[in-house]
C-alpha cells in the first residue's frame, strides 16, 4: 500500500450523512468522493449550482455512492439554514460537517480594501460559524451525536504575511473548533480540525499564484519530505476524523504538511520575491474576477 491508496475499510462510514461545504471543487471534492467510498451519503454545497450539478453526476459514476447538492451562500444564515433542513429531507440524520467552503488571495495588506477584507473573513469564519450554528442547534434540539471537522491551516496559529484575511479568518476558525470540543462535548459532539499544507489544486494555485509565480514560488521547496500533498493522504485523515474511529479526539488540529510550517512559519513569508510590477498583474487579474 502507498500514501495515495485508501486507508479505511470499504464500509467505514456506511450508514453515515455528511454535509461537505465546498464538496464539489477540489480538496473539498476529494474528501467527498472517499466519503461516497467508504459507504457514506453526502451533500456537497456551494454558490455555483450548475458546478455542483455536474461534481455530483461526476462523484456518483467515480464513487458508485449517493451525491446530493443545494446551491447555498454559507455568508446567508437563512440559505445555511434551508441546506440543512433540505439535507436532512433527502439523506435522513446528519452526522458529520465538514467546513471546508474558503476563499483567499494573496496581496500586501495595504493593497486591500476593507471589501476585500470582508470578502474572505466572511467565507471563511462567518461562514463556518453559520453552518456550525444551523448544524449544532439542530443537533442539540434533537439529541443527535454529531462531529464537526474544519479545514485550517498551519499559519491559523502562526499568522503570515499577504494573506492577512485568510490568517485571521482560520484563527477564527480554530477557536471555534477547541471551544466547541468543550462546550458542546455534553451533547455528544466532537469538534476537530486538519491543518492542510500544500495540497495544489487546478483552479485555487493557479489563482493564487497565476502565470510564473507557480515556477518560483515552487510549494515543494519549503517542504523538508520533498513534495506536496496527495488530495487522498487528505481524504484519509478527514475520513478518519469523521468515522467512528476517531471517538476519542475531540478539539485537536491535526497538521499534514510535511513538516512544511516547521521548517519556515507564515506559509507565504517568502513573497518578498515578488516585484511591484508583479503584485500590480496580479492584483488586475483578481479584480477582473
Amino acid at each position: 500500500m502507498t500514501y495515495s491508496e485508501g486507508m479505511l475499510r470499504d464500509d467505514a462510514m456506511k450508514g453515515k450523512n455528511i454535509i461537505v461545504t465546498g464538496g464539489g471543487t477540489g480538496l473539498g471534492r476529494a474528501m467527498s468522493t472517499y466519503f461516497l467510498q467508504l459507504g457514506a451519503q453526502v451533500l456537497i454545497t456551494s454558490r455555483r449550482e450548475e458546478v455542483l450539478k455536474e461534481s455530483a453526476a461526476e462523484m456518483e459514476k467515480e464513487s458508485g455512492g449517493k451525491v446530493f447538492y443545494f446551491a447555498c451562500d454559507v455568508r446567508d444564515y437563512e440559505q445555511v439554514e434551508n441546506m440543512v433542513k433540505y439535507a436532512e429531507e433527502q439523506m435522513g440524520q446528519i452526522h458529520g460537517l465538514l467546513n471546508n467552503a474558503a476563499g483567499n488571495f494573496i496581496s500586501p495588506t495595504e493593497r486591500l480594501s476593507n471589501r476585500a477584507f470582508d470578502t474572505i473573513v466572511d467565507i471563511v469564519l462567518k461562514g463556518t460559524y453559520n453552518c456550525t450554528l444551523a448544524v449544532g442547534k439542530n443537533w442539540i434540539e434533537k439529541k443527535q451525536q454529531g462531529v464537526f471537522l474544519n479545514i485550517v491551516t498551519t499559519y491559523a496559529w502562526t499568522g503570515s504575511g499577504y494573506v492577512v484575511p485568510s490568517a485571521a479568518a482560520k484563527a477564527g476558525v480554530l477557536a471555534i473548533t477547541r471551544s466547541l470540543a468543550v462546550e458542546w462535548a455534553k451533547y455528544g459532539i466532537r469538534s476537530n480540525a486538519i491543518a492542510p499544507g500544500p495540497f495544489p489544486t487546478e483552479g485555487a494555485w493557479s489563482r493564487l499564484l497565476p502565470g510564473e509565480l507557480v515556477k518560483k514560488f515552487d510549494p515543494a521547496k519549503k517542504v523538508p519530505v520533498g513534495r506536496v500533498g496527495v488530495h487522498q493522504e487528505l481524504a484519509n485523515l478527514a475520513a478518519y476524523m469523521m468515522s467512528d474511529f476517531s471517538a476519542y479526539v475531540n478539539g485537536d488540529v491535526i497538521t499534514i504538511d510535511g513538516g512544511e510550517w516547521l521548517k519556515g512559519a507564515g506559509e507565504f513569508n517568502n513573497l518578498e520575491m515578488v516585484t511591484e510590477d508583479m503584485w500590480d498583474m496580479m492584483e488586475g487579474m483578481r479584480k477582473k474576477k
